[in-house]
C-alpha cells in the first residue's frame, strides 16, 4: 500500500549549467560555434580514412572509429543542452533520462576500451614490429572492435539495471544539464550507499585501472624507442604523445566524476561540460593535426572536391 500511495516520478527537471541568463547565453553561443566547426571536422576525418586506400593500417582504422564514437557521443548531450539553454523549463522524461544515461555510458566505455586497443596497437607496432602484420591483421582488428562494443554495452547495461531497481517517488530536480548516474541516484527514495559503491566499482575503478594501464603501456613504449634511430624515434614519440594527451583528456574528467562518492562539488558541471561536449569533439582533431598522412590525404580530398 505504501508503494502504491507514493508518487512515481515520470520526469526530471534539469537545473542546467548556470542560473544566470547571461551566462547561459554565453555558453550557448560558445558551444554552438564549437559544435558547428568541430563536428563536421570529425565527419571529414571519417570520410578521408574511408576514401583513401593508403590509410588502411590498423592505426587509421581505429582513428576512424574514434571519430565515429566521439561524433556519436556528442549527439547524446550537446543538442539537447543547446535547446534547453533557450527553454524556460528544462524537462526530460524518466525514460528519456534512462536512455540518455545508457548511451552516455555505452559510447563512453566503448571509447575508453578503444583507447586501450589503440595503445595495444602502438605497443605491437613499436615494440614487436616483426609480428605486427600477423597480430594486427584485419580480422583481429574487427574482433577487437566487436569486443570493445560489447564491453561498452555490458558496462552500460549494468549501470541502467542498478538505476531501474531504485524507487523515485519524490524529488525530481537534477542539478545538472543532462542525466548521469551521480545526480540520478541522489533522487532515489531509499538508501543508496550500496548502489553508489557498485557504481563506483563499475565506473570509477574500471576507469582508473584502464588509465593506469594505459600510462604503464606508454611508459614501456617510450622506454623502448630510446634505442631507435632518430627518424623512427621522433615518429613514435609524436604518435605516443598524441595518444597520451587524449588519454588525459578522456580519463581525467571521468576519474574526477566517477571515482569518488557521489557528493556534489562546485566544479562538477564544468568538468561534465568538457567531458561530454568539448573533449569528445576535440579528440580526433588532435590526432589528425599531429598525423601527416591523414592531413595530406584530407587536403587531397578537399582539393579534389573543390575542383569538381
Amino acid at each position: 500500500m505504501e508503494r502504491e500511495n507514493s508518487t512515481v516520478v515520470k520526469e526530471f527537471i534539469l537545473l542546467g549549467l548556470a542560473q544566470s541568463q547571461d551566462a547561459q547565453l554565453l555558453v550557448f553561443a560558445l558551444v554552438l560555434i564549437f559544435y558547428l566547426i568541430i563536428l563536421p571536422g570529425n565527419f571529414l576525418i571519417i570520410l578521408t580514412i574511408r576514401s583513401d586506400p593508403g590509410l588502411t593500417a590498423p592505426l587509421y582504422f581505429f582513428l576512424g572509429n574514434l571519430a565515429f564514437l566521439d561524433a556519436s557521443y556528442s549527439f547524446i548531450v550537446a543538442p539537447r543542452m543547446l535547446v534547453d539553454f533557450l527553454s524556460k523549463k528544462k524537462v526530460i522524461s524518466y525514460r528519456g533520462c534512462i536512455t540518455q544515461l545508457f548511451f552516455l555510458h555505452f559510447l563512453g566505455a566503448g571509447e575508453m576500451f578503444l583507447l586501450v586497443v589503440m595503445a595495444f596497437d602502438r605497443y605491437v607496432a613499436i615494440c614487436r614490429p616483426l609480428h605486427y602484420s600477423t597480430v594486427m591483421n584485419p580480422r583481429a582488428c574487427h574482433v577487437l572492435l566487436l569486443v570493445l562494443w560489447l564491453g561498452g554495452f555490458t558496462h552500460s547495461i549494468v549501470q541502467v539495471a542498478l538505476i531501474l531497481h531504485l524507487p523515485f517517488c519524490g524529488p525530481n530536480q537534477l542539478d545538472n544539464f543532462f542525466c548521469d548516474v551521480p545526480q540520478v541516484i541522489k533522487l532515489a527514495c531509499t538508501d543508496t550507499f550500496v548502489v553508489e559503491l557498485l557504481m563506483v566499482s563499475n565506473s570509477g575503478l574500471l576507469t582508473l585501472l584502464c588509465f593506469l594501464g594505459l600510462l604503464a603501456s606508454y611508459a614501456v613504449i617510450l622506454c623502448h624507442v630510446k634505442g631507435h634511430s632518430s627518424d623512427g624515434k621522433s615518429k613514435a614519440l609524436s604518435t605516443c604523445t598524441t595518444h597520451i594527451i587524449i588519454v588525459f583528456l578522456m580519463f581525467g574528467p571521468a576519474i574526477f566524476i566517477y571515482t569518488r562518492p557521489f557528493n556534489a562539488f562546485p566544479a562538477d558541471k564544468v568538468v561534465s561540460l568538457f567531458h561530454t561536449v568539448i573533449f569528445p569533439l576535440m579528440n580526433p582533431v588532435i590526432y589528425t593535426l599531429r598525423n601527416q598522412e591523414v592531413k595530406a590525404s584530407m587536403r587531397k580530398l578537399l582539393s579534389r572536391h573543390m575542383l569538381c
